[in-house]
Formats: structure tokens, C-alpha cells, sequence
């Protein structure tokens, strides 16, 4: 996780039930904001513009996955991950046909939002074995749901039913956004974290440490001292539907 007043780039999956951060920082980023706008010709007008919704957010970068420990590199030895891993995660999380999460931060601005992934690209230079060339292109995800619809006759002045076309209503509240977690069968502690932390990236809820704990049949004794790679089993995950 990008820590308070760092630089960098985090993708994230199932509400941060998987996550990395780019282990160097590209060159540029490409931010594409465009509109919908059409053009029309009017007699005696001429041409005009009629502004529509705009398009969805598209972003775009290219950088490396390193295989060795270089100076530029900005993440720590012990959460760099081999070049290969970078790939199967992305992979995987396309394969899910589910969102990311794009979160970059800088000095001059804070990007937060989920994004499909649109293209992904890689290929290994000979002159840099190991290392892994990539281009990743981003579109903004739109979470959306379907309205419900209200049917209402319409009654006439005695309060029976009237032959007239009933009317149609949507309902005005917007519905709730989907959840986009998947919950794991598994959870790998890293560096500073515990059952909390596992509970608040699973469920978005630290709270429900306790189920874990149990599940796993951790005594209270052993809460503050929980090894980093202690694989967690998870309470209602994959394996257990």
C-alpha cells in the first residue's frame, strides 16, 4: 500500500484482497478525458455542438518488471515480486472479467478508481534478461444495476380502474454499488500486518477478525506474534461454496 506522502502506482483486486505496487515508476502516464459531444449543421446557424455525458476515463502506462534489485527500483527487496508473478496476477485478474483498483498518488495529484483492463502487453529485451517490458491500458469500470419499474393504474374519479394506459415510474433511488469482492480461501500475512489488517482487506471489515481467528484456531496468546507468510484459511471462501 502506497503510505502517506509516497509516490507510486498500486493495483489492486477484490477490494485489496490481492494488490501490488509498480516496482518502478514509469516515465509518464497517459490520462485520456474525452467527450461526447456532436456536431450538427442548422440552417442559419451553422455548425453547432450538442455536450453529451463524457467518455469513460482512459489511462495508459509502460514500464518494467525487474528481475534484479536496481537503484530506480522504489518498492522493498522483501515485496518485490519475480517478473513472472507480476504477469500471472494480471492474468488472473483479467481472466475474472471482474474490475481493479488503480490508485497512483503524486505531488500534484491522487487517482482512485476501478478500471478494467483493456490491453496488456509484454516482452523480454535480450540486452536485459529477466526483466519484463510491459503496456498496460486502463478504461474507468461504471458500476451499474438495473432500476426497478413501478406499475400504477390509473382510477378514474370513482376509484375503480381506468381504461386508460397505466403509467410507468422508475424508481428514483440509485441502487447500491455491486460489491466487487471475491472472498479468497486463503490470506497470506505480510510485513506488519495481523488478523485486523487480514479481516479489513477480505471483507472491508476489520471488525470480524475474530472469525478468522477461530476458523483458524488461533489461541489469543498468539495475536501479536503471528508470523509474516502464515497462510490464513478463510471463513466462507471459495472452497467452502
Amino acid at each position: 500500500m502506497i503510505t502517506a506522502g509516497g509516490y507510486g502506482i498500486e493495483l489492486s483486486f477484490s477490494n485489496y484482497a490481492d494488490s501490488f505496487l509498480i516496482p518502478v515508476n514509469p516515465d509518464t502516464i497517459e490520462i485520456k478525458e474525452s467527450g461526447d459531444g456532436k456536431s450538427y449543421t442548422v440552417a442559419g446557424l451553422g455548425e453547432i455542438n450538442v455536450i453529451k455525458a463524457p467518455k469513460l476515463t482512459e489511462i495508459s502506462f509502460s514500464g518494467i518488471f525487474p528481475a534484479y534489485r536496481y537503484p530506480f527500483v522504489i518498492v522493498k527487496e522483501d515485496e518485490r515480486l519475480e517478473p513472472q508473478h507480476y504477469l500471472e496476477k494480471i492474468r488472473q485478474w483479467r481472466e475474472r472479467k471482474r474490475p481493479i483498483r488503480f490508485h497512483a498518488v503524486s505531488s500534484t495529484y491522487v487517482i482512485d478508481m476501478p478500471m478494467s483492463i483493456e490491453r496488456f502487453e509484454w516482452k523480454e529485451e535480450a540486452g536485459s534478461p529477466g526483466d519484463i517490458q510491459y503496456q498496460l491500458s486502463l478504461k474507468k469500470y461504471a458500476f451499474y444495476a438495473a432500476k426497478k419499474v413501478t406499475i400504477v393504474p390509473k382510477v378514474d374519479s370513482t376509484g375503480t380502474s381506468s381504461e386508460q394506459e397505466d403509467s410507468v415510474q422508475l424508481q428514483s433511488d440509485e441502487p447500491p454499488r455491486p460489491d466487487e469482492r471475491e472472498v479468497p480461501d486463503t490470506y497470506v500475512l505480510r510485513k506488519g500486518e495481523g488478523l485486523w489488517s487480514a479481516a479489513q482487506r477480505v471483507w472491508g471489515d476489520g471488525s470480524r477478525y475474530p472469525e478468522i481467528q477461530e476458523y483458524n484456531g488461533i489461541p489469543d496468546a498468539d495475536l501479536r506474534r503471528l508470523p509474516i507468510g502464515l497462510v490464513l484459511k478463510i471463513p466462507g471462501g471459495e472452497a467452502d461454496a
